[in-house]
């Protein structure tokens, strides 16, 4: 029988992620050493207290049950948390616990649009900002982000007929790939656009514990209105350390947290428990970790990123997440043929800028993922390799 698949798989083809992984076997199945900086899982540990917690309520026998919703307890924990970290204070209708960002915006479509409605996405920006909307049949259309507008939208640029018919728009800083951070200013400006035309902000707040230079990371919900226009997902993925527990939350206007419980209690019944306590003594515990976390991304950027300066690569510092987005080296034109000869002739795996959208040919993103000896190591192979003069190693 000829089995006939739905228009919406068209976006799931083998991409550019297969064939460098495919790549990268191949290398390592040689002997070949890899630098692996494509993406972006944390090789830093989570705090023993929060592992503690974790194993704790694994041991009883009631927490293997469906949980149907939060505990009590770490819905105080996030309004605590969100209170402390932010000044923000939540009521408990104003959040809800989801897997994961990555699940919330993949999900989030379904609660805001109709087939045909216009969310507007970042480009280049994180692939599920746009996969989420177009599974629920959503037409996506980008807005540029640019590095001589400071990798902000340019709310004036903005076709106004597209803006008209706008249901939603995605917005996350600190920003994944380009690595921006935003001023208050533009919060603020974010927020007078939305109310003016009727858009719905989403915002992805996965980074704001990881900020360099001083910087200090912010909410959306910081900012007078914004509970009126949209909502934030915040994640303990990045900022302790527990990509694959899974835990995120979704806070903000309670119309919009309150349908996307709705949605969710048909597909899920709730975060596993033992996650769910390990998630209160993050949030309630010691925040002395979060800081190191920190510390130790901002240690790993300066050794890539100067020392890629030192030899000839102009790759500038980020100003926040666990990211470096960089420019490609003079004499290069195509991201995915730069990563294949990164990899072929220095060891070091990275992706290429033309997985996050049309604006990010020209460039390529490293995870901050390896101590800094090694970031050094990576400098010395790149220098070694010949790769920066002319073009070809």
């Amino acid at each position: 029988m000829e089995i006939t698949l739905s228009k919406r798989m068209e976006h799931f083809q083998p991409g550019i992620f297969n064939l460098l992984d495919e790549k990268k076997n191949q290398r390592l199945a040689q002997g070949k050493p890899v630098y692996n900086l494509s993406i972006g899982t944390p090789d830093l540990l989570p705090e023993p207290h929060v592992m503690e917690a974790l194993i704790k309520a694994a041991t009883a026998p009631e927490n293997m049950r469906y949980s149907l919703g939060e505990l009590p307890e770490l819905v105080k924990a996030v309004q605590g948390w969100y209170h402390r970290r932010y000044g923000v204070e939540l009521a408990p209708e104003e959040l809800t616990a989801v897997y994961g960002s990555q699940e919330g915006l993949t999900h989030i479509g379904w609660v805001l649009c109709d087939p045909g409605d216009i969310v507007l996405v970042p480009d280049p920006g994180y692939p599920i900002f746009s996969i989420g909307p177009q599974l629920c049949g959503a037409k996506c259309v980008p807005y540029p982000l640019r590095p001589e507008h400071g990798y902000l939208p340019d709310f004036n640029s903005l076709d106004p007929e597209v803006i008209r018919q706008a249901k939603a728009m995605v917005v996350s800083y600190p920003a994944n790939p380009v690595c921006s951070t935003a001023p208050d200013s533009f919060y603020l400006e974010l927020i007078q656009f939305a109310r003016k035309n009727h858009i719905i902000i989403i915002h992805d707040n996965a980074y704001s514990d990881i900020v360099h230079d001083g910087g200090v990371g912010k909410s959306f919900l910081n900012f007078e209105g914004a509970k009126e226009v949209g909502v934030e997902f915040n994640s303990l993925s990045k900022s302790y350390n527990l990509t694959g527990s899974r835990i995120s939350f979704l806070v903000g206007n309670r119309e919009i947290v309150s349908a996307f419980r709705r949605l969710r209690s048909q597909i899920d019944y709730g975060i596993f428990l033992p996650v769910q306590y390990a998630a209160i003594a993050a949030l309630n515990g010691t925040q002395d970790g979060v800081k190191r976390n920190c510390q130790e991304y901002q240690k790993r950027r300066d050794a890539l990123c100067s020392g890629l300066r030192s030899i000839g690569w102009n790759v500038p510092d980020s100003q926040g997440s666990m990211f470096v987005w960089a420019p490609l080296p003079q004499g290069h034109i195509n991201s995915v043929d730069f990563c294949f000869a990164l990899l072929e002739h220095t060891g070091l795996l990275c992706t290429p800028g033309s997985a996050f959208g049309s604006l990010g040919e020209g460039y390529v993103r490293f995870a901050l993922v390896l101590p800094v000896e090694q970031m050094k190591e990576i400098v010395a192979a790149v220098k070694a390799s010949g790769i920066l003069k002319g073009g070809r190693p």
